[in-house]
């Protein structure tokens, strides 16, 4: 998939892209370079919301829990 690079340095993202990324008009795109290429990234329009359960199944919590166990155990010794 490829798009072409206007004279005022505008592109077309592919619909293929905006369906499966559910992009819609106003929506922002961030432009990485990456010193080996350049990354297009969507930014969500509610950051906060995107994030939600995306750490699902890591088991933080009780990676928490441990670590406030273990710092009460030290400070008690």
């Amino acid at each position: 998939m490829h798009t072409t690079l206007t004279k005022r340095g505008q592109t077309v993202v592919p619909a293929e892209i905006r369906k499966r990324y559910n992009l819609k008009p106003g929506d922002h795109l961030v432009w990485l370079d990456t010193g080996e290429g350049i990354k297009v990234v969507p930014v969500p329009a509610d950051p906060l919301e995107a994030l939600t359960g995306c750490a699902k199944g890591e088991g933080l919590l009780e990676a928490l829990y441990r670590y406030r166990k273990e710092e009460r155990e030290r400070e008690n010794r």
